[in-house]
């Protein structure tokens, strides 16, 4: 039990000695006559004479335990969030990491798992669109007429039913957007000086992504007819063509469907979007715009602003585990005041393993590195045990040195992946400080019963005491009774009596 403990139960004990103290002064005065006994008093002290001292030492027991599990949640809190933040370290993605730069515009490019370092001239000459069209002008209330229309794009295609209901070209344009199983077609109705325009754009970039409208079973036709189109996807990744299905009231083509056209070192290639993500192996191109007959160079390489971030990242999140150690562990003599794991094996244990992997060398002989090389030391106080990083250091030591960098967060017995495996063993269920906040719950939990049966025995002593003490004071009061009234009749040291007074008469 901790000194605070300890000074606790004996002040709770201190406390019912001075009731019992004042409850034996309660027996003294009812015997002589004085007064009555308290015996809300009396009992209430004899029964905390014999009940206060266990019961402080439940609660500061129950205190004691009850920090010790909050501690050991803070610990596995700041052991999980370095475990978090350093897995890129750990499994070696994080050294794995490019960057790339284009020295254009129009092109811009992101690097993941699977590039490489090095250097490509892409050349963009057109970029992926999607088809647009632009139906003849109508009247906007003009009701076109009943009967099916069949919007497809590409493969896929949807029926509409149009009735009298939506034979506008605002309910017909209603009815495509909220059609069920619409194929990617988007329709909006835009008003010019004309008239009412129908429009009918395509979701997906791409040649192949046309957009066709036929009609069928049309009756009182008063021009839906004529909103048939029929869309060509070219066969070369070009533009897209259109035919109307009535060439007075024509559909007309404002955005072609067409595939991006680029090369890459000379070699020409195609997509049916502008994020393309198979022509270079981890990287992602992002087309923006064509820029005939001029190239532009792209360059993979590492990406050591990414990896400088992740490093500090990682000396940060274990710092702040060592600093939370240190709460945990501390000692001031001044006001006797301590953190409740301080002497705690299991957490000593955690901070002697700590400490060895980040201060040991990955490899052996002459070919081991230590963090100091990169530029990560610790603190001059050797009681400090939190780390500092020298950004310069690092940043030579990832440009000029990447092979040492990789070898110290190798996935195989890297720094951070000893500390990975280590935290997994201190925190997952069954580990060091599962086990100990599973005793301290079990003392807890049994810390629970015996309070309970205390409660128990403390209201069956108070019962008992309290008949036994009523009856006392009732026979007390009796006898003082009695006592007076024989005083009253015989006589005392100061009086003759009623009877001696009689017989002198």
């Amino acid at each position: 039990m901790s000194s605070i403990s300890t000074t606790s139960t004996a002040a709770s004990t201190a406390a019912a000695n001075a009731a019992l103290q004042s409850a034996a002064q309660s027996i003294i005065s009812g015997s002589t006559g004085n007064s009555s006994m308290d015996v809300g008093t009396l009992v209430t002290a004899l029964v905390n004479a014999k009940t206060a001292g266990q019961a402080a030492s439940l609660t500061a027991q129950q205190t004691s335990d009850s920090t010790q599990v909050s501690a050991y949640g803070a610990l596995t809190a700041a052991l999980d969030a370095l475990q978090s933040g350093m897995a890129g370290l750990a499994t070696g993605a994080t050294l794995s990491t490019f960057a790339a730069t284009a020295s254009g515009t129009g092109l811009t490019a992101t690097a993941g798992t699977g590039a490489v370092a090095g250097s490509y001239s892409v050349g963009v000459t057109q970029i992926a669109s999607s088809q647009a069209l632009s139906s003849a002008a109508f009247g906007a209330t003009t009701q076109l007429g009943t009967g099916t229309l069949t919007i497809s794009l590409g493969s896929q295609s949807m029926n509409i039913n149009v009735d009298s209901t939506n034979n506008t070209l605002a309910g017909i344009a209603s009815a495509i957007n909220s059609g069920s199983g619409n194929p990617g077609v988007t329709a909006t109705i835009v008003t010019g000086s004309t008239g009412a325009h129908l429009v009918l754009r395509a979701a997906n970039t791409g040649a192949a992504n046309v957009i066709n409208v036929s009609t069928s079973n049309v009756t009182t036709d008063n021009g839906l007819s004529s909103l048939g189109v029929t869309s060509t996807a070219s066969t070369t990744g070009g533009q897209s063509t259109i035919t109307s299905a009535n060439s007075s009231n024509a559909w007309t083509q404002s955005s072609a469907a067409e595939d991006a056209e680029f090369t890459i070192g000379g070699i020409a290639a195609s997509s049916s979007t502008n994020s393309v993500t198979t022509a270079i192996s981890g990287v992602t191109l992002n087309l923006a715009a064509a820029s005939t007959g001029t190239t532009q160079t792209l360059n993979i390489a590492a990406d050591t602003s990414a990896q400088s971030t992740a490093i500090n990242n990682f000396v940060s999140l274990y710092n702040t585990v060592v600093t939370t150690m240190a709460t945990l562990t501390s000692f001031n003599s001044s006001s006797s005041s301590q953190g409740p794991l301080l002497g705690d094996s299991t957490l000593q244990t955690i901070q002697n393993t700590l400490a060895t992997i980040v201060g040991g060398a990955v490899g052996s002989g002459s070919t081991g590195s230590t963090l100091a090389a990169i530029g990560i030391t610790l603190k001059d106080d050797p009681a400090d045990g939190t780390m500092v990083i020298n950004n310069t250091t690092l940043s030579t030591a990832l440009t000029s040195s990447p092979a040492t960098v990789a070898s110290l967060f190798n996935s195989t017995n890297g720094i951070a992946e000893q500390l990975n495996s280590s935290i997994t063993n201190f925190t997952q269920t069954g580990g060091l400080i599962d086990t100990r906040t599973t005793a301290l719950n079990t003392d807890l939990a049994s810390i629970t019963t015996q309070q309970g049966a205390l409660a128990d025995y403390t209201a069956q002593l108070t019962s008992q005491y309290q008949a036994q003490f009523t009856a006392l004071d009732t026979l007390m009061a009796t006898m003082n009774n009695n006592s007076q009234y024989l005083t009253a009749l015989f006589g005392g040291a100061n009086s003759a009596g009623a009877l001696a007074s009689a017989n002198n008469t």
